[in-house]
């Protein structure tokens, strides 16, 4: 288990993480989101040890990761951290780039492993490729690979899929995540992309300005977020007063919980549509403001309706 308990830091007297709590089980993959610079990268970068803690203490099963004033060379054995540059060396292959850190004593076994990292990455075609050559979609593929070569207890990944197009993107998350699960490597992901979220995370920890918002399941979080702040990071959300729906408490709903009728109690003037393939996403007035609803055509601004919760 990853244990993270009362965490603090502080970059030039600001502080960054403030009283920062929560535990992970082995094997678990948990999303940490929350608007940039609420600290995500800098909470990686603890937890691996790049960084000194101002106070508090990070445990994985009941070893202390400690940071620079412990250690010669920052990070702990047993955890790989992918940062956002990807630090591949340029003048060497994509394969030498992956096995860099594997041993030269068993050369068939470290030629199998490549192999296999890279079948796993989709960048078996640019094996003996120089990495200054790739893009940088194909670099970050190349440094998953690498991260993944010796097998981490504890994986920590930061923005592992931003370089990445979309069209393969989907792809690789599929392959990556279940390569992870099935290896119960327990890896952390601070990401922007609710899909990296909903699919395939089994927790989700939303962070603002250094502090945790929430941490749960992820489909608890989802369908019951506590926050606009919290529903926004994973879409347009529409915050209806309780006396709208005549319910009890104010609503916070998704496009997809709303539907646009002929008849209904909360009356809506149309302000925009946006074309999302399958479906449109409307943009409309209310009485208390904007929201949000998914509709099957195109509707012309100014169109006038109702939404019925669904």
């Amino acid at each position: 288990m990853l244990q993270v308990q009362q965490l603090q830091f502080s970059y030039l007297n600001q502080v960054t993480l403030s009283n920062l709590s929560f535990e992970l089980e082995t094997g678990q993959l948990l999303a940490v989101i929350g608007e940039s610079g609420c600290g995500k990268s800098t909470l990686l970068k603890l937890i691996y040890g790049l960084y000194d803690a101002d106070k508090g203490h990070i445990f994985w099963k009941n070893q202390q990761v400690l940071g620079p004033k412990y250690h010669l060379i920052p990070g702990m054995p047993y955890m790989k951290y992918l940062a956002q540059d990807f630090d591949l060396m340029p003048f060497i292959t994509v394969a030498e780039n992956v096995g860099k850190y594997l041993s030269n004593f068993f050369p068939e076994e470290k030629k199998q492993r490549i192999a296999e990292l890279l079948e796993l990455v989709e960048m078996s075609d640019y094996a003996q490729v120089k990495a200054k050559f790739l893009s940088g979609g194909q670099m970050q593929r190349v440094a998953l690979a690498r991260v993944l070569a010796l097998e981490p207890e504890v994986l920590l990944l930061d923005e592992p899929f931003s370089h990445i197009d979309s069209f393969r993107k989907n792809s690789l998350r599929r392959q990556l995540f279940q390569y992870l699960k099935k290896k119960q490597i327990t890896t952390i992901v601070a990401t922007h992309d609710s899909t990296d979220i909903l699919s395939f995370a089994d927790e989700v920890l939303v962070m603002k300005e250094g502090a945790v918002v929430t941490k749960g399941a992820t489909q608890e979080v989802y369908t019951q977020p506590l926050s606009v702040y919290t529903a926004s990071l994973f879409g347009e959300v529409s915050k209806i007063p309780s006396r709208c729906f005549h319910t009890d408490k104010e609503l916070l709903l998704y496009p997809h919980q709303l539907v646009f009728s002929p008849v209904g109690e909360v009356s809506v003037s149309v302000i925009q549509s946006y074309f999302k393939g399958g479906y449109y996403l409307v943009e409309a007035q209310f009485e208390f403001g904007v929201l949000y609803f998914e509709h099957i055509t195109f509707l012309e601004p100014g169109t006038q309706g109702y939404v019925i919760q669904k």
